[in-house]
């Protein structure tokens, strides 16, 4: 085999990209490194980034994206992993500096591969993905500093995105109660239906007048978008409150007085799972293969390698929600 299918992203002479399906040579890949037939792949935000252009996600064109993928092992060079062996790749430099998931192979590190635990199928581990992952970091966090069902709400941004969506479901599998924050009413109903408690119009949480600290409402919160939401939710949490911070989409600036750490005991978590450790992220892997294996079926859908490209833009319009499976082999 010469040549594999997969989205190629390239520069034209304008200086505009574009993204497609291609044949693209077996030479692009690494041979020192294990070679990864993909069966999955999942859409995320900074696919759809990479895909445009954006040069603080990938420096350098043509470029496969996709910083997910799962598949089994065709070579390792090294031995560590022998052919066929199932196998889990996010994060790191997937999909961004290095080739990506979004194709039929792809070449990493040995150090960047997760087994796939048994209990979860390759389909599933891509049904979670990076954003599931990071969902699940991020309730480790929160178990880890105390927070319980018993302790009262917690509260979600960016409800409809699909780190937000698998955070919600993690949370109901685990018995706390959920509120929801979202600027997308058309799709309240839906968030309803997946077992949210209660939804916050993002426009109406913000408009109340700034102040130093609001009423003690959540007992915690993940939080996708940063920003003024993200400053609120800090001034509104209960004493010894956490919020677990994993996402930006809102601003990167954090314009804070120190009273919510100080007066309540809050605590700022910061979730990053691209680079976490593979023990870590082995840890939270295994529990979606245990006592974490729910359903993640009514906010995925699934396409093929075709429908990228389209669903990326959609995605950079702010015109998707949920989750994206990638069959990247027919």
């Amino acid at each position: 085999m010469e040549t594999f299918k997969g989205l190629w992203t390239s520069e034209n002479v304008d200086g505009t990209y574009v993204t497609a399906i291609s044949n693209i040579p077996m030479d692009v890949l690494n041979p020192e490194q294990v070679l990864v037939q993909v069966f999955y792949s999942s859409l995320n935000y900074k696919d759809a980034l990479s895909s445009n252009g954006h040069r603080g996600i990938t420096r350098n064109f043509p470029h496969i994206p996709g910083i997910d993928a799962a598949g089994i092992v065709i070579n390792d060079p090294k031995g560590r992993f022998k052919p066929g062996t199932k196998v889990i790749i996010t994060g790191f430099d997937l999909g961004m500096n290095a080739h990506g998931g979004l194709s039929e192979f792809v070449s990493v590190p040995s150090t960047w591969i997760i087994k796939l635990p048994s209990g979860l199928t390759l389909e599933k581990s891509m049904q979670i993905g990076t954003a599931g992952l990071t969902a699940g970091m991020a309730m480790l966090a929160l178990q880890q500093n105390g927070i319980r069902p018993i302790d009262g709400p917690i509260v979600v941004s960016g409800a409809t995105g699909g780190l937000g969506m698998c955070s919600i479901l993690l949370l109901k599998q685990l018995g706390h109660e959920v509120i929801a924050i979202s600027g997308k009413k058309e799709l309240h109903d839906f968030l309803k239906s997946i077992g949210v408690d209660e939804i916050i119009d993002r426009e109406e949480f913000l408009q109340e007048t700034s102040k130093a600290l609001y009423s003690m409402r959540f007992a915690a919160a993940i939080d996708t978008v940063g920003g003024d939401t993200l400053i609120k939710i800090l001034k509104s949490l209960k004493a010894g409150g956490s919020v677990a911070a994993c996402g930006m989409a809102s601003s990167v600036e954090l314009n804070l007085q120190i009273y919510p750490f100080i007066l309540r005991g809050a605590r700022l978590l910061g979730i990053y799972s691209a680079d976490s450790p593979l023990v870590l992220k082995q840890k939270v892997w295994n529990k979606f293969s245990k006592e974490w294996n729910f359903s993640l079926d009514k906010i995925v859908k699934t396409i093929n390698l075709e429908e990228a490209p389209k669903i990326m833009q959609d995605m950079l319009a702010g015109k998707t929600s949920g989750r994206y499976l990638v069959k990247t082999i027919t």
